[in-house]
């Protein structure tokens, strides 16, 4: 018999845990590590579409996506007023467009993964990855509580930010490009009344204010997001990225009072630059990078959930084709997504400069492209133009040697 391969995983977010359910799905011991103290609540909504959604349905993990979703209507941009000036119905391309047919919060999709594989999967959390020690036979992780792992791969799984990536591939700066801005996420009261709606406004001075439907009646998630050269702010420091947001967004109409009001004292209050992640590879000895650590495509594009989730699918499915050859696996891993990772980073129509105009013309202009897209002439075309990324792939069939 041969004998059992093992990988350490470094975060328990979406492509950690995914990767993990199809690695031991094939008779690999995995363990996961993740900083946070255990799955992380709430965080905004996320969606299943395309390619990602048939990873998940090749999971057996639908109904559990379906009875969590968030309900939602579309999106709508508003005036001052709160007025609906544009409006992109959920239906509006088949279940494909701005807000898909699932739309499901962040936290509650890495749950459903988690749930799916604890019981044989190992969890370690309030953990990190400090050191990596790689030999020609194996990789020597050390760990932040004093212990260490001898594995046959790590793969980092661990964000935009990914430690593992610097630890094995170089400094942040080398590979995280901004695309032009901030965003503040967070958790607001729902004075509003969405019922289902998704609404947006934007103020002049790449200026966005948004909230969106919560899973809790009366609760909204709510962003600032705003155009902006790169800021001296410290990442770590919340205080300060609060009050930032806070200044910048003082006088801005609709609901912007109430929800800078709520934004500084939320207590999952996150804020960091919009940002992609380009790599001339994806791997390095036995050390692999998965969904936004090696290739995150930033929020515009709407891609983020079905990289991560493909990416995690294609890395095990390639390795278990290769029969734990890695160095097979991961020049096919390249070979399959490359593509469909370039293609899902293309940010559509006009990037930042159409998500936060700069003027009160281009705002006005914004809400009527998206009037003409939605029309019935325009939305095939407006469909392969923007929204069709999500199935740019033909997905494997990897074989399965033991039973998910």
């Amino acid at each position: 018999m041969s004998r059992q391969r093992s990988v350490l995983i470094s975060g328990a977010g979406i492509a950690g845990p995914t990767l993990a359910y199809w690695l031991a799905a094939q008779g690999w011991s995995v363990t996961v590590v993740e900083t946070a103290p255990g799955v992380r609540p709430g965080g905004q909504t996320v969606d299943l579409r395309g390619a990602g959604r048939t990873v998940f349905e090749r999971m057996g993990l639908m109904p559990a996506a379906r009875a969590a979703s968030v309900e939602q209507r579309g999106i709508a941009w508003v005036d001052a007023d709160g007025r609906h000036r544009a409006e992109m119905p959920v239906d509006a391309f088949g279940g494909d467009g701005i807000v898909s047919e699932i739309e499901i919060l962040r936290g509650d999709l890495a749950d459903i993964l988690y749930r799916a594989t604890a019981d044989r999967v190992e969890y370690l959390f309030g953990t990190r990855i400090t050191a990596l020690d790689e030999d020609a036979d194996a990789v020597t992780a050390t760990l932040s509580d004093g212990t260490a792992r001898t594995v046959d791969l790590v793969v980092g799984a661990d964000g935009p930010h990914s430690a593992v990536r610097r630890m094995a591939f170089g400094s942040e700066e080398d590979f995280v490009r901004p695309v032009g801005g901030y965003s503040a996420w967070f958790t607001a009261p729902d004075h509003v009344g969405l019922d289902g709606w998704y609404e947006m406004h934007n103020s002049p001075g790449g200026l966005v204010v948004s909230m969106r439907p919560d899973t809790a009646p009366g609760l909204a998630k709510a962003s600032f997001s705003f155009a902006s050269e790169p800021l001296d702010l410290d990442r770590r420091d919340v205080d300060s990225q609060r009050r930032a947001v806070a200044e910048r967004f003082a006088a801005v109409g609709w609901e912007a009072p109430t929800l800078i009001d709520a934004a500084l004292t939320a207590d999952d209050f996150y804020f960091d630059a919009i940002v992609q992640v380009h790599m001339d590879r994806w791997a390095r000895g036995r050390v692999a990078l998965v969904g936004d650590a090696g290739y995150c495509p930033c929020p515009l594009t709407g891609m983020g959930t079905s990289l991560a989730l493909v990416g995690a699918y294609v890395l095990a499915g390639e390795l278990t084709a290769a029969g734990g050859d890695h160095v097979r696996a991961f020049g096919r891993y390249e070979e399959v997504l490359r593509p469909y990772v370039e293609r899902g980073q293309q940010i559509p129509g006009g990037g930042m400069g159409m998500f936060a105009p700069q003027s009160a013309l281009a705002i006005r202009l914004g809400r009527l492209v998206t009037r003409a897209m939605v029309s019935r002439p325009l939305r095939p075309l407006a469909r392969r133009a923007f929204f069709a990324h999500p199935d740019d792939i033909a997905l494997p069939e990897y074989p399965v040697t033991v039973a998910p």
